[in-house]
């Protein structure tokens, strides 16, 4: 790479960061380049920047990370100033079950998530989770009554600091770390605070799922 090319990067990694921290949502690199104002720049050359940006913020205590909807700065998880900022998070042990169930066996209807947890899905969980838009309807199960079904959103996967559904631990690793999973959940309404041993009940009720769907 010349010396041309090399200032050029290191000019467009400062556009790229200044977008970035100027942007409450992830940004793709089609949403950053109408950013800096040059559409037909190659996505190969933003990559390569952004690179390089993650690299510099490696070892920081906020990072470059790359979800689902696209890239973001992230304060690193773990670090004491975010253990000083968090709040105690509140949730239900129905509200964990049902969006686990739903992450892992989507898409599913209201009535699968019912069968799988034994009892009724409370209407105030379901519009929670809308509204939150960790879920969203994908369709109709070609069922007489056709009812709804559900699947998680990139809003979802950009929570959990993942790209794909792909990337979601498997079942086993999620029981071992419980602890981890109720910390990496965000604040909303509910009713009471899960414990770790509620949300490893919440995994092994989804794990039962593959002999009821």
């Amino acid at each position: 790479m010349t010396d041309t090319q090399d200032t050029a990067i290191d000019a467009l990694m400062v556009l790229l960061e200044a977008a970035l921290f100027a942007s409450e949502q992830p940004l793709s690199i089609n949403r950053l380049k109408q950013l800096i104002g040059d559409e037909e720049l190659p996505n190969e050359t933003i990559k390569e920047a952004l690179a390089k940006l993650e690299e510099i913020y490696a070892e920081r205590a906020v990072n470059l990370r790359q979800l689902a909807s696209g890239y973001c700065f992230q304060i690193c998880r773990g670090t004491e100033v975010v253990k000083l900022m968090e709040k105690p998070h509140r949730f239900s042990r129905a509200f964990l079950e049902t969006l686990a169930i739903i992450a892992y066996r989507q898409p599913v209807t209201r009535a699968d998530i019912e069968s799988i947890r034994g009892v009724a899905v409370s209407s105030n969980i379901i519009r929670t989770l809308l509204e939150c838009e960790w879920i969203r309807e994908v369709g109709t199960r070609d069922v007489p009554g056709k009812p709804t079904l559900f699947g998680t959103t990139k809003t979802f996967l950009d929570h959990f600091n993942l790209k794909r559904l792909s990337e979601l631990p498997p079942l086993a690793s999620l029981e071992e770390n419980a602890a981890e999973i109720e910390a990496l959940m965000p604040k909303a309404e509910a009713t009471e605070n899960p414990e770790p041993e509620q949300v490893s009940l919440a995994l092994e009720s989804v794990e039962e799922a593959e002999e009821v769907l």
